[in-house]
Parts: C-alpha cells; structure tokens; sequence
C-alpha cells in the first residue's frame, strides 16, 4: 500500500531545529516533501514575492529551500512544479514554528501563511507552533519538541485515517504549551484569543549617524472573554490548543448594519 503524501514548510528557515523535528516523526507513517524558506521568515504574514525571481534549492530528496522566499512562496510553488494535478499531497504542515501563533498573531504569522496557501490551493492543512515562556529565547535551540511530537503524530494519524474535520478554505491551528507531556492537560478546542499589543518599537542610531528602528517582541497579555476558552487561556492551563481557521473574513454580523448606514 502506498504511503500518503504530506507537503511540509515552515518560516523559521530550511534547517530549523522544529522542521527537523517534524520530518523526523511523519516520515515512518508518510512520503514527505519538504519546502522551506532559505531564510527565516517570520512575520512574513501572507505575503508573495512578485518582484523577483527565485530559485528551488535542493537539499535532499524531495526536500529543497526556497532562495529568498516566505512560507507562501514555498507552497505555491512547491504544489504547482512538484506535484502532477491528480498527485498533490493529502495534506500540508507548516511548522514546528519556534513560539506562538495565536490571537491576531496569526494575521502575522508566516507559520499560518503557509498553510493558508495550501487550504487555497484545495489541499487540507496544519499549522503548529510551540509556545514557549521565555519570549527572549533561552533554551529554545535545546527544546525537544517531544509534546508537539506526540500531538502532530496523533492529529496526522487520524487525518490520513479519515476526513480532514474542517470544510475548504479553512486550516487548523494548533499551538502546543510550554510543558512536558506528563504535565499536558488534554486538548481544547478554541477560538482565537483578543490579544493586547504594545508600543516595542526602537529607535537607535548607527555608527554612521543613521536613525533605525527595531521592532521588539510583545507579551502573551490577551483579554479575558467570559464563557470561551480562548487559545491564549487554553496554554495557560497546560492544554494543547487547536483553533479551526478560516480565510474567509468576512464580518457577517454586520452586513446588514453596513446596508442600513450605507442608506
């Protein structure tokens, strides 16, 4: 029997320590294709490089970096120059990102942006992050990723057994809390959290006198919703959290508000 096929990216970079991870654990129950950026791309969102051409990098078989490019780049043309149109993957995963993607955060996050592509290109998709609590980094390099390893493994398990659960066009979101397994609560189901941003903007002057700006990171501070069980709060309490995206983001609530005050 033939193994299914499951398309990976990220948009931490090619060698990052979390894709590794990944390709380690799918490959005894998948073929795996692997596209990844040549260079980080966080907080690349859904963007699309259209100015440029690029360059398919081969690393291995069937895994290659993406000279230049996002998440998005990744899986647009990974799908449409590897895959024939009756053999694309049963499924895309776009991780183990390295911190959250939760809240708004995803609108951001080229770790969502990768498997957005792929839900747009009709293929069901996953994107999985590990939260950490030290937002500067500490230890993370040496992190072994062994929850988010059990997760992925369990969820891909039971998508390839069966049906993807979510309709076209949407994805599932799955961050997975700083804790070992023995400490993991279970899984919940959310919604994505309201999360509270600051000011971490910069300025700086360069030994040239120029002025530059760093953005800097923000804490996980969110707002509480009574009677929800957001992402943010999910982690909090040690539970693995998916959150069913859609692109769709259309406010359908106030459509007929619009109309009205449109008249």
């Amino acid at each position: 029997m033939n193994k299914k096929k499951i398309f990976l990216t990220n948009d931490d970079g090619w060698d990052a320590k979390g894709l590794k991870k990944l390709i380690e654990v799918l490959r005894p129950i998948a073929h795996l294709t692997i596209v990844a950026p040549a260079t980080e791309k966080s907080a690349s969102a859904h963007s699309m490089t259209l100015t440029r051409p690029m360059k398919l990098l081969g690393v291995d078989d069937d895994y290659y970096k993406m000279d230049d490019g996002t998440p998005t780049d990744c899986v647009f043309i990974g799908l449409n120059n590897l895959f024939d149109d009756d053999n694309k993957p049963d499924l895309v995963i776009s991780g183990i990102n390295i911190g959250s993607n939760m809240g708004e955060d995803i609108t951001y996050s080229g770790t969502v942006a990768g498997a957005s592509e792929a839900v747009l290109q009709g293929i069901p998709a996953i994107a999985i992050s590990q939260v950490f609590h030290d937002i500067n980094g500490t230890n993370k390099d040496r992190w072994e990723y062994e929850l988010a390893s059990k997760t992925i493994v369990d969820i891909v398990t039971k998508i390839l057994d069966g049906d993807f659960p979510i309709g076209k066009r949407k994805l599932l979101n799955i961050n997975i809390p700083h804790c070992s397994i023995e400490e993991c609560q279970g899984i919940k189901i959310t919604n994505a959290g309201y999360r509270e941003y600051g000011n971490d903007s910069h300025r700086y002057v360069s030994p040239r006198g120029e002025e530059v700006y760093w953005i800097g990171l923000h804490p996980l501070i969110w707002q509480k919703v009574d009677g929800k069980m957001c992402d943010f709060e999910a982690i909090k309490e040690n539970y693995v959290s998916i959150t069913p995206v859609q692109l769709d983001m259309t406010s359908y609530d106030d459509i007929e508000k619009l109309k009205e005050w449109i008249r």
